[in-house]
């Protein structure tokens, strides 16, 4: 019997591990329980660049706010937000303006639950329980209308959690919903797994394996598949590519001696005429 932390809410299985819980073990949080942290590890075993990875995609996220706030955006939907970690959405956006309004939207109650308390009172950010199979119910969310006016562009944070849906769930059909309900001048930006490009793609498959014993398995996607996620948006420069690739920046610029671990994900934004 796993002992239950003074933090975690009631009803959780201690024994099912979850996906936005071993990201934020790879990421260096604590708010996770120890079948968390052994799939975690197992997913380190396969693929020691993991802890990379997850820091190239949070960078990645960091940029593409900063991209959306050069744009004037201000209002950011974050579904799968997961954990809050250090620089996260709400602490980029009000770093630059402290009036952005940020709605993060998880279905693990632990995330739900951490979050609330991060948030405290930030009255310009907020957690909504809800799910990505289900975009209606997040849009019409009490929170999402309390603190986003979907009259005026808002920056889709879709990142790492479009893998987490298999093409049963008809997931293009899921971002178009959520694309239609957004005003022109908008922002869709989404990284996702991949195989595409990867010397050895059995490393990135054997950790994918481990996502099988979660309720969320991983599905890796071509570029041309995550390509199709920006239907009725137009790609900005460089379009889709490997997340250490999408504007870097100066003095981030990717060289030959990083992780090929950061390889593993594809990164893009796109913007709604």
């Amino acid at each position: 019997m796993t002992d239950r932390p003074s933090w975690a809410p009631k009803g959780i299985d201690l024994n099912v591990p979850s996906v936005s819980r071993i990201y934020d073990y790879l990421l260096g949080g604590s708010h996770n329980f120890e079948v968390d942290r052994e799939a975690a590890r197992k997913v380190i075993e396969a693929m020691p660049g993991a802890p990379k990875l997850g820091q190239a995609n949070r960078a990645m996220m960091r940029r593409a706010v900063q991209f959306a706030m050069d744009r004037g955006i201000t209002q950011f939907l974050d579904i799968g937000s997961g954990i809050p970690t250090f620089g996260n959405v709400h602490e980029v956006a009000q770093g630059i303006d402290p009036a952005a309004r940020v709605v993060y939207v998880d279905n693990d109650p632990v995330a739900v639950s951490h979050s609330r308390a991060v948030l405290g009172e930030n009255e310009y950010a907020g957690i909504a329980a809800g799910d990505l199979r289900d975009p209606q119910s997040i849009l019409s969310h009490p929170e999402t209308r309390r603190l986003l006016d979907l009259g005026k562009p808002v920056a889709l944070m879709l990142v790492a959690v479009l893998h987490f849906l298999p093409d049963a769930d008809d997931p293009h059909a899921i971002v178009a919903t959520l694309r239609d309900a957004l005003a022109p001048g908008s922002v869709l930006v989404v990284t996702h797994a991949t195989l595409d490009d990867i010397p050895d793609a059995s490393v990135q498959r054997s950790a994918a394996e481990v996502y099988q014993r979660t309720a969320t398995p991983l599905l890796m996607r071509t570029t041309a598949e995550v390509e199709r996620f920006f239907d009725g948006f137009e790609l900005v420069d460089p379009g889709v590519v490997p997340l250490p690739y999408w504007r870097p920046g100066p003095d981030l610029t990717p060289s030959g001696e990083d992780d090929p671990a950061v390889l593993h994900g594809l990164a893009g934004v796109g913007l709604k005429a």
